[in-house]
């Protein structure tokens, strides 16, 4: 195995540098669910679409956040992560101040209001999903690295690949290196 961490609630999961998968290339997932007998999801921090959420929610013009692409699952729908719990007053707790989902209808007030910020929540069309035993599979495969222990603030960043390398830098001097990775092992 590529590292020894234990998959969790909200670890993140960081692909091997040269993932072949286009879902998957250079990603970094945050996993919210994560349960030996249903399957783990998550959500891609680092693949923004080109759209805002105000492009796919019609009732809320203020709407001018940008949107990711959470995973190949289910892609005609929307699911957010937040660090707004005082105001939200909703959400299922990851740890690390970081919250899934909550009150949609509340949220979109909190937008109209001007009440929350482009650095405290972030919005995903669809979502990643591993059947029951197939992440666990992947890991084997040296497909991921696992990060238990990161400053929370990463789930938040706009960067690409950029948020990617940063996520490896942060699992300390035997990772680093492979940030500087070309994607294509050709290109070196």
């Amino acid at each position: 195995m590529f590292n020894k961490n234990i998959p969790q609630i909200a670890s993140l999961l960081i692909s091997e540098p040269f993932m072949l998968d286009p879902n998957f290339q250079r990603a970094v997932v945050l996993l919210c669910e994560h349960h030996a007998e249903e399957g783990t999801v998550g959500y891609v921090l680092n693949q923004p679409a080109v759209l805002q959420l105000k492009d796919v929610i019609d009732d809320v013009p203020e709407a001018d956040f940008p949107l990711f692409f959470g995973g190949p699952v289910a892609q005609e729908s929307i699911h957010f992560i937040h660090k707004c719990y005082d105001r939200l007053h909703s959400g299922v707790g990851l740890g690390n101040g970081i919250y899934w989902g909550g009150n949609f209808e509340s949220l979109k007030i909190l937008i109209r209001n001007g009440d929350i910020t482009h650095d405290e929540i972030k919005f995903f069309i669809g979502y990643s999903g591993w059947s029951p035993g197939q992440l666990e599979g992947e890991l084997n495969e040296n497909a991921w690295v696992i990060s238990n222990h990161y400053n929370p603030d990463i789930t938040f960043g706009n960067d690409g690949e950029n948020l990617w390398k940063e996520a490896i830098v942060s699992l300390g001097p035997k990772y680093a290196h492979v940030a500087n990775f070309p994607q294509n092992p050709m290109w070196n």
